[in-house]
């Protein structure tokens, strides 16, 4: 049994926060274990994922895509909860802290990796407060601006800002978020330094680039694609080696002519070190059947990404991953001389 400050924990966050709750859709056994779940046993009480960014944003949307499934194959509950603040690292910090009996989950992207070389006093580490579940997916990133944006190119888009450096603002979603670091590839690529104004989010930053408040940004195409295709932002690349499928018309940094700029974010899941294994390979086999959900690989499409493949959905191709992009960015941001207050 768990103790009673779980479950005051959980009462005040279905009382407050305004998640999504997902209930798997079990037959005959009234949402409790079923042949999957082992029968009885984990997962008997509620499960929590939490999203360290905003509601709304692509971390968040990509979380809720696998949250049903995923509570399907448990025979259980999903709570989708968002704890946003300081890059990520507040809601990491409360899940490496949390219980490690897998009912506390945390879905975070590329900012793992990051986050130790940007805070001094960061309260965990990537690979020794967390057990890797399994990579969900490589989002690409889009540049964007306001649609009244005088740049028509991604070229003109770099002339303008070397020419107006100390005018043009480059929003992001805060220091260490991806929109952050799609945001000092371009500086470095481009040659300037500019003006940059974090948010809470990729979600309200975006509101206010398609507002006109801000002028231009990087976020991954789970978070614009709607907004371009309707129109509402001016699209000038997307940031992989490949067009993306969902916008055939938009090219790559590299035929637009920065080549420089190449970054895709990746999303994974983690529970507390010290977690059961057999927790933990449940997580990733519920994972694994999420990704393969017809209905998850329709709505990641529409989005311009796709689940990862299942030999990624698993503990230790996490781990791999997780450990060389600490080594990357670690150097990109040492590099770049950028710190988190």
């Amino acid at each position: 049994m768990r103790t009673s400050s779980r479950y005051r924990a959980t009462a005040r966050m279905i009382a407050t926060i305004g998640v999504v709750s997902l209930i798997a859709a079990c037959s005959g056994n009234g949402g409790g274990g079923n042949a999957d779940a082992g029968g009885g046993g984990y997962p008997d009480d509620n499960i929590t994922i939490v999203v360290p960014f905003s509601a709304g944003g692509p971390t968040d949307t990509v979380t809720r895509m696998i949250a049903e499934p995923m509570a399907a194959k448990l025979g259980g509950k999903i709570v989708v909860q968002n704890v946003e603040g300081a890059g990520g690292t507040v809601g990491a910090g409360e899940v490496a802290r949390a219980e490690p009996d897998g009912y506390t989950v945390l879905m975070h992207h590329i900012g793992m990796s990051t986050a130790p070389a940007l805070y001094k006093d960061l309260g965990y580490q990537p690979l020794e407060s967390f057990e890797t579940v399994g990579l969900v997916t490589e989002v690409p990133m889009t540049v964007v601006a306001r649609k009244d944006f005088a740049p028509a190119t991604l070229k003109d888009l770099v002339a303008h800002v070397k020419a107006n450096a100390g005018k043009v603002t480059l929003a992001n979603a805060g220091i260490g978020a991806a929109s952050h670091l799609c945001g000092l590839l371009f500086q470095t690529a481009a040659g300037v330094k500019l003006q940059e104004v974090p948010y809470e989010g990729t979600g309200p930053a975006l509101t206010d680039l398609v507002g006109g408040q801000v002028d231009f940004m990087c976020d991954q195409t789970t978070n614009t694609s709607g907004q371009i295709s309707a129109g509402e932002v001016k699209a000038y690349a997307v940031t992989t080696p490949e067009r993306v499928k969902s916008l055939p018309d938009l090219p790559t940094t590299a035929e637009a002519g920065l080549p420089g700029l190449e970054v895709s974010v990746w999303h994974g899941l983690y529970v507390p070190k010290g977690t059961p294994q057999d927790v933990v390979q449940k997580l990733s086999e519920a994972l694994k059947a999420a990704l393969a959900d017809q209905k998850v690989i329709d709505q990641m499409a529409k989005l311009g990404t796709a689940p990862v493949p299942a030999e990624s959905a698993t503990p230790q191709a996490h781990r791999t991953k997780l450990e060389e992009q600490l080594g990357t960015w670690g150097k990109v941001i040492a590099d770049a001389g950028v710190k988190a207050s």
